[in-house]
């Protein structure tokens, strides 16, 4: 991959990219199919990503006529990382099987390796046939959203397809290594301001934001819409918190520290709540929820703003549903796009049907939603919330930080890139909308 980093940091035309010669291997990073027992009998938290994550060379796959090449110079970690890592709750293996039974080109995709990322931001390199939109030399970043637009049920929604996928998760040949193989409508315009790695960091959770709060497929949230935010300086919710200050809403945020508490005041969120400095407990037991802690938490809620929210922005599942949906307002909307901290939620169905209050599912976006998130990045109106920068060989430590609840925001992983800071095409944009906005979350760490 040298002599293509050297073509790029040299600023060569598209055509002299598109005569480079695609290496036989490149440089990733992976889990193994041999080693998915690894962990057998280990409690979910001291699962180490460190000691199932290999960095090697791996082998090229021929690339399909709706897929392009592109050198990979910056990528990010993910929770889907960390599953993958600790082949929780299952092996992603089995994901690639299945789709290797979809057809001659899926078959690529069952090795006996899995390389991980479901971010990326770089350069296209070579072109397949029916690519129509692309061309060697463009530099974008990557969406996640993998789905073959022959099925009927990809064109109204892309996210209902019955053949949906997440790129790097329930795929092989992610964004965690050197090179990849991405589908045409996966790709964006890289936004010209940020370097690599900031641009890198964004795709998969800002445009899971934008779908929950913004998009119709979502809260459909409107000016002045009070939002609570669970976990509001992290992955997707350091996004949250901006969408709802940009769409002229009023955000709560809920955080676990003073420092977070802080971060939040300094991207212009007054109302923060710090989780564990009020001592929050919800479950009284496994099995029992205190709703004298719900009305506490409502309480706390109403002190800080006056009202009750009209969404919720939900993810953490298990810990937290109840609370939420307790806290919602009568009529208000509790949207959720995960379960980090369980899958088997419970919540007491009084408060639910009785006040008339909406739960809607929400999972990443369509092309159309995350095209919208990445203009807003591309604009300056949203901004980055990376907080550290590992390099690829690092992969297993970034992502055991992630795994840990160490990292703030989103980690950075560079691949190509062989330094931070490269990649800015607007330095005079940059300038424009502010260092200290793009790089807020690098300075608080």
């Amino acid at each position: 991959m040298q002599h293509i980093l050297e073509a790029i940091q040299a600023g060569a035309s598209g055509d002299e990219l598109a005569n480079l010669s695609i290496p036989e291997s490149y440089r990733a990073a992976f889990v193994k199919r041999d080693e998915v027992d690894m962990f057998e009998g280990v409690e979910s938290s001291e699962k180490d990503p460190t000691k199932s994550i290999h960095i090697d060379e791996v082998a090229t796959p021929e690339l399909a006529p709706d897929e392009v090449y592109i050198a990979v110079m910056a990528s990010s970690i993910n929770f889907n990382t960390v599953w993958t890592s600790i082949f929780e709750p299952l092996p992603t293996f089995g994901f690639l099987d299945r789709l290797a039974r979809e057809s001659e080109w899926a078959a690529r995709h069952a090795q006996p390796y899995h390389i991980m990322g479901s971010d990326a931001s770089g350069v296209v390199l070579q072109v397949g046939s029916a690519v129509r939109n692309w061309k060697p030399g463009d530099r974008v970043t990557v969406h996640c959203n993998h789905v073959d637009d022959q099925d009927h049920s990809a064109h109204d929604d892309s996210m209902l397809a019955a053949n949906q996928r997440i790129w790097g998760f329930e795929t092989n040949f992610g964004g965690l290594a050197d090179l990849s193989i991405v589908k045409a409508n996966q790709l964006m315009p890289k936004p010209a301001h940020l370097t690599w790695e900031e641009a890198a960091v964004n795709a998969l959770c800002n445009s899971t934001s934008y779908r929950m709060l913004v998009s119709h497929n979502g809260a459909n949230m409107k000016q002045g819409d009070n939002v609570l935010v669970w976990g509001a300086t992290g992955g997707i919710g350091g996004y949250a918190i901006q969408y709802v200050l940009n769409g002229g809403g009023t955000p709560i945020g809920v955080v676990s520290s003073p420092e977070r508490a802080q971060l939040l005041n300094d991207m212009g969120c007054e109302a923060v709540i710090d989780r564990r400095a009020e001592g929050y407990q919800f479950w009284s037991d496994e099995y029992t929820q205190d709703e004298s802690e719900w009305r506490r938490f409502g309480k706390k809620i109403r002190e800080l703003i006056g009202e009750d929210p009209d969404i919720v922005f939900e993810h953490p599942g298990r810990s937290t549903m109840g609370a939420s949906i307790f806290a919602v307002k009568r009529g208000g909307t509790v949207v959720t796009c995960a379960a980090t901290s369980g899958y088997m939620v419970e919540f007491d169905n009084r408060h639910f049907w009785m006040k008339l209050k909406r739960l809607l599912s929400s999972h990443f976006a369509n092309y159309e939603e995350a095209w919208a998130a990445n203009k807003l990045i591309s604009q300056g109106r949203i901004h980055p919330i990376m907080s550290d920068v590992y390099d690829l060989e690092h992969v297993g430590a970034a992502s055991l930080a992630v795994h840990r609840n160490e990292a703030e925001g989103k980690l950075g992983v560079l691949c190509l890139a062989p330094e931070e800071g490269l990649g800015i095409d607007d330095p005079e944009f940059r300038e424009q909308v502010g260092e200290a906005n793009i790089t807020r979350y690098r300075t608080k760490r």
